[in-house]
């Protein structure tokens, strides 16, 4: 008879995955402080205590240069490697883990679902859906995988290009943009830009939640309009080759491939994202209107933002190999290893923090004081995960999502005798 799967216990987990994991999502909490949360504005020429317009100007354009994509690009290498992982431990114990795989997707769904009531900008929901569809390329080989990713993330070069000089093209933005619009206006009567700025004053929790029903399609019109679908599914190919490859495992045989991922994301990153954060600080609506300093931010963003982000994975590869590194960065592994929960716990603070249902300090935050609030925070998940994690095996949605993938809860508590 075929052994059952079980989930990873804590013995057989990779650390440096939880540590890469909880690098990422300090990068893409304070990316979302900034798209999201803060309601940050800096052509709106507001002025208070924690607006600082020309070091908030040189921190968004940091942001752009070193944060923009970078994170969510670790996330989805990160994706693409754990599904690779599952795959080969199911392998090596001659048991099929794909139904499992897909229950797991399935469920990711749902609880993805449930955060974009909260946060309209959730990537759950959408890792989950390309994830579907990422569980066919187990097929291919490595060397194919690579070809496939290089594709697809290059891809969003000539899709710009298509788009502006066929407009129809960009139909389903369109589309998913209208319907957002008409749902908004059914529940909560709002219908312009304008308007959305009045009632947001006024609204409330449960307003809010409506709301966020009619921000699942206007997320969704900026996904496809950005290209974002073959943007991820290539970089989970990357994940899963390295996942199905035990590159990590043998990294001392790997060392000279990690040194050029280094110097490759280094020597074409750097630059490419320099301009990436010239173009979106001074030509940001060029990219929405279709025009040619579009098509040059979204050229910059494909030879740049991938390459610097494995760069960032190769440097942290590298320092977690020496005992100093090791010691610092194991810091961060318990915020990985409850990134779901955390990753709610920054939707619902920034939530809190931001909107008028809550604090209200939308619009009064500038770069500066946002990426400081987001360290804080960040520093603040370190102690509760790592203090939530001598007593309990997984974080709360963790184990949630871990008791609906293989039909039986596992432990939760830490049995201390």
């Amino acid at each position: 008879m075929t052994p059952s799967i079980q989930p990873i216990q804590n013995k057989d987990r990779v650390i440096f995955m939880d540590v890469l994991r909880g690098f990422a999502i300090l990068g893409i909490f304070i990316a979302n402080l900034g798209s999201g949360f803060s309601g940050f504005n800096e052509e709106a020429n507001l002025t208070g205590p924690f607006l600082i317009p020309h070091a908030d100007q040189q921190m968004r354009f940091l942001h752009h240069l070193f944060i923009e994509g970078k994170f969510y690009s670790i996330f989805s290498l990160l994706f693409g490697w754990g599904i690779a992982y599952q795959i080969k431990r199911g392998d090596d114990n001659n048991t099929n883990v794909i139904p499992m795989l897909y229950r797991r997707l399935f469920f990711m769904l749902l609880l993805g679902t449930f955060h974009l009531l909260i946060w309209p900008g959730d990537i759950v929901f959408f890792y989950a859906l390309l994830g579907f569809i990422l569980i066919p390329f187990r097929k291919y080989s490595n060397r194919t995988l690579l070809i496939f990713a290089l594709t697809l993330i290059l891809l969003p070069i000539v899709l710009y290009a298509v788009k502006a000089k066929w407009a129809w093209l960009n139909m389903p933005a369109e589309l998913l943009s209208q319907t957002g619009v008409e749902v908004s206006k059914k529940l909560d009567g709002v219908s312009t830009e304008a308007e959305y700025e009045v009632w947001i004053q006024q609204a409330n929790w449960w307003d809010i939640l409506k709301s966020n029903i009619g921000g699942f399609f206007f997320r969704y019109s900026y996904l496809f309009f950005v290209s974002r679908i073959p943007k991820v599914l290539g970089v989970f190919l990357i994940g899963f080759v390295i996942g199905r490859s035990d590159f990590y495992t043998q990294i001392n045989q790997h060392k000279k491939i990690i040194y050029w991922v280094i110097g490759i994301g280094c020597i074409l990153g750097l630059p490419a994202n320099y301009f990436l954060a010239y173009l979106m600080q001074y030509y940001g609506g060029d990219y929405w209107g279709l025009k040619i300093h579009g098509w040059y931010q979204t050229l910059v963003y494909a030879l740049g933002v991938v390459p610097l982000a494995l760069a960032y994975v190769g440097l942290l590869m590298l320092g977690f190999e020496t005992s100093l590194g090791k010691r610092i960065l194991t810091y961060l592994a318990p915020v990985g290893k409850m990134a779901f929960s955390n990753y709610i716990m920054q939707s619902l603070i920034g939530n809190f923090v931001f909107l008028h249902a809550g604090l209200g300090f939308t619009g009064q935050v500038g770069p500066v004081y946002y990426t400081l609030f987001g360290l804080m925070v960040f520093a603040f998940q370190v102690l509760i995960s790592t203090f939530w994690l001598r007593y309990f095996h997984y974080g709360p949605f963790e184990w949630l999502w871990r008791s609906l993938t293989y039909w039986k809860p596992p432990p939760f508590r830490i049995n201390k005798q």
